[in-house]
């Protein structure tokens, strides 16, 4: 298959195209408007490869789009680009608007022209694959059963409000149009090549450098852990084999506190880096006033995408986070560009010789 990836330079983007290039015959085009939190340096391991095209496109720009689908005649879309930071949604809701709602009406759109153009076989082929989150379910209670394919929709924060219309509007498309449209909703991911500005690689950072390590409120809301790798498989298991018109949940089977989190993360740093000044680094654990309307607990229940196309995770939780401490601390220099902001420069430069 040719697959076009919105934001493929982002953490799970990037994830899927070197899933999809070291594991798979695909051919991919990556469209990513490269924003802060999108960084090329993720796709350095597969970007040689000649199944591997970039495009820095806008999917707010309609035309641009356009011209991406009449170069490059994908079979399928796997739709990622998202603004997807809940802080960052609080303090600007906008920018989380414009790209996570309008963008998907300009792609979808885009996607829906293109797709009435195809021959008969092509039009069977195409699939559209919009990934979400599990926080447009809102939140549960402690006790409460784990989000399914069937809970009512409950978005808290502007980022999940604006996921939640996106996922309204691709549902919409293939009632209405018969977009041919598959959508999943995932928990919480982690491992290599996350922005550190998410919760673990921040800790991990942090802890490194001797900072702070910042847990909002008790640390007591409970999230489901994703290792990025095993989403990635799940991602492309959908977009092969998935039903058309149906909604897959993705989740790790793994529940933790979010202080629970942090004391395992520091825990594996004693034991990977004893000889650190800052042992034992459970010492640089603060606790800071809580997030507006945060919500306390997300779990997921993925029965439905095992038992109908065979996926379920590889790691659990004490394996995939062993994996991701160890590979920040062999790319520390990784984080320090992505810190002090020389990716953006370096990608800049490489873009404008271009």
């Amino acid at each position: 298959m040719k697959i076009l990836i919105t934001g493929g330079a982002g953490f799970i983007g990037s994830a899927v195209i070197r899933h999809m290039i070291e594991n798979t015959g695909d051919h991919v085009i990556n469209v990513d408007k490269l924003t802060y939190a999108g960084n090329l340096e993720s796709l350095s391991p597969v970007s040689g490869s000649r199944r591997y095209a970039f495009e820095r496109v806008d999917i707010c720009d309609r035309p641009a789009l356009a011209r991406v689908f009449a170069e490059h005649r994908p079979d399928a879309v796997m739709h990622l680009a998202a603004e997807s930071h809940v802080d960052r949604s609080i303090d600007g809701p906008a920018a989380f608007i414009q790209t996570n709602i309008t963008g998907t009406y300009t792609l979808l759109e885009t996607a829906r022209d293109y797709w009435m153009e195809l021959d008969a076989p092509g039009k069977k082929k195409f699939r559209f694959h919009h990934i979400s989150t599990d926080e447009v379910f809102g939140d549960l209670e402690a006790s409460g059963n784990p989000f399914t394919e069937k809970t009512p929709y409950a978005p808290s924060s502007p980022y999940s409000a604006s996921k939640a219309a996106a996922d309204h509007l691709v549902r919409a498309w293939h009632r209405t149009y018969a977009l041919p449209a598959l959508i999943t909703n995932c928990s919480n991911n982690y491992g290599p090549y996350h922005f550190p500005e998410k919760m673990i690689p921040l800790m991990i950072v942090n802890a490194i450098e001797g900072k702070s390590l910042p847990v909002y409120g008790k640390g007591d809301q409970v999230r489901d852990w994703l290792y990025v790798e095993d989403h990635a498989r799940a991602l492309h298991r959908v977009i092969t084999q998935g039903r058309i018109g149906e909604t897959y949940n993705i989740g790790g089977w793994n529940e933790k506190k979010n202080l629970d989190v942090v004391h395992t993360l520091c825990r594996l740093l004693d034991e990977l880096r004893p000889d650190s000044p800052f042992v034992p680094h459970a010492s640089l654990i603060t606790h800071v006033v809580d997030r507006p309307g945060h919500d306390r607990r997300y779990a997921i229940d993925a029965s439905k995408i095992r038992r109908e196309l065979g996926w379920e995770p590889i790691e659990t939780f004490e394996t995939g986070i062993r994996k991701t401490v160890r590979w920040y601390l062999e790319n520390l220099d990784w984080c320090r560009r992505v810190q002090d902001g020389t990716y953006q420069r370096e990608r800049l430069g490489i873009l404008a010789a271009t």
